[in-house]
């Protein structure tokens, strides 16, 4: 195994060290694409304090090019022979390239560089989730509108309280996409700070070119402070778990409706076969497994948060305990971005039974309906409330559509707003 921080006289025991490296290296493949553009972006910045010619600078680029195709291919690939994907990237470029290549971490350690290959994954995937958010809610807005006038029962409680429509519950959910959305790159805006030039937590004596390394990296601004980088290991992935919460909070809540409504009882909605399994017992089930695998998947991101918050009780600067903090932290983002990714496809699959829907609307559900008439003709609210509640068997020939057309309110059943939602759907974007 390449270890960088091995000298002639280091004696490894293969025990400790496998339980040092642990999954670092299964977690680092992940992360190696933005650890050799962030090792090319430090080559280059090495050139104004003289530490690399320009052509040394180049030759160490195009090495570097040469390994991430070479990965993206799969020729290349990392595994246990190297402790970790900084100890890839060096190893290979000695070997390509002799004395220059070990010549490239001057000016860094493997904290910062750590922290910037986290940092260019936070931001890329924060943009593809975004990017998943967006097609949900597109999804969302575009069911609301097939079904503006499709009654279905509206719960409290899980007990009918008044007609309501497929449009409003589609609506709701392209609603909170949109919030996300704007989470998602407010985040993103929050996190892009460059720590690369930080080194293990107390800068260098070397004037290097730190604005330019994150210029080239396409960083909005620099992370001053070389503590501070340290210590908000962890605290940015958390941040980015936070967004991932909310957005999978949302789906569980969808998947859990479905879920209801595709059970017998209810008979709200049909799954096709391509998202559903059949039981190896029950010949005449079919099992909403994908659904009901939506719904489990923010706990995995719950218990990521969990796991990093504990680990984070340390004082300042860098500890190896933060090592621990990797693993889970991506599980759970890559595990999000599968999620939404098929969460527009579910939306779409969906088969409402809207005669089904409408039958079940029971005529005590158009209560407030005549309690609100009742004060639009001038008897006080709770007047009306209770004269009402006493003769719920004379509320009147009464239609679902009819109640629906009467909710005018702004963002109700009558005026779900769903133009105003594009628009701020068109509006809302993440940087690249």
């Amino acid at each position: 195994m390449t270890l960088l921080w091995a000298k002639s006289t280091t004696h490894v025991d293969e025990r400790v060290q496998f339980f040092l490296a642990g999954e670092d290296v299964h977690w680092d493949r992940l992360l190696l694409p933005f650890d050799i553009r962030a090792s090319i972006a430090h080559a280059r910045g090495l050139i104004k304090p003289g530490i690399l010619t320009t052509s040394q600078a180049d030759a160490i680029a195009s090495a570097l090019g040469e390994l991430a195709v070479a990965y993206e291919r799969g020729e290349f690939v990392l595994d246990d022979r190297y402790e970790d994907g900084h100890s890839a990237i060096e190893a290979v470029l000695t070997e390509r390239l002799g004395e220059l290549g070990k010549r490239v971490h001057a000016g860094r350690s493997r904290n910062d560089q750590v922290l910037v290959a986290l940092r260019l994954y936070m931001r890329d995937r924060l943009n593809k989730l975004a990017a998943h958010l967006r097609d949900a809610a597109t999804v969302f807005i575009s069911r609301a509108s097939d079904h503006t006038r499709t009654p279905m029962p509206g719960y409290t409680h899980l007990q009918q309280a008044v007609p309501s429509s497929a449009g409003l519950w589609f609506a709701a959910f392209a609603e909170a996409m949109i919030d996300n959305m704007h989470l998602a790159s407010s985040t993103c805006a929050w996190i892009d700070a460059c720590p690369l030039g930080t080194a293990a937590g107390y800068g260098v004596p070397i004037a290097l070119d730190r604005e330019g390394v994150a210029a080239e990296l396409g960083f909005s601004r620099l992370q001053f402070n070389p503590m501070y980088a340290q210590n908000s290991r962890g605290k940015l992935e958390l941040a980015v778990l936070s967004v991932c919460t909310q957005a999978l909070l949302d789906v569980r809540r969808f998947a859990w409706d479905v879920s209801l409504f595709n059970t017998a009882e209810f008979g709200f909605v049909t799954l096709p076969d391509a998202l559903t399994t059949g039981s190896s017992i029950m010949p005449n089930k079919r099992n909403p497994d994908v659904v009901e695998l939506l719904r489990a998947a923010c706990s995995r991101v719950l218990g990521a948060h969990a796991e990093i918050s504990a680990t984070l009780s340390l004082p300042s600067g860098y500890h190896r305990d933060l090592q621990a903090t990797k693993g889970p932290f991506l599980q759970a983002v890559e595990h999000t971005l599968g999620a939404l990714a098929l969460l527009p496809t579910l939306v779409n699959a969906l088969t409402l039974q809207t005669n089904r829907m409408r039958e079940a609307i029971e005529s005590e559900t158009y209560a407030t309906d005549r309690a609100i008439e009742l004060v639009a003709s001038g008897m006080p609210f709770r007047d009306a409330y209770r004269q009402v509640a006493e003769h719920l068997d004379q509320l009147g020939s009464r239609t679902p559509e009819g109640s629906i057309d009467a909710r005018v309110s702004i963002g109700a059943c009558a005026d779900l707003r769903l133009s105003e939602l594009s628009e701020r759907l068109s509006n809302s974007g993440g940087k690249d």
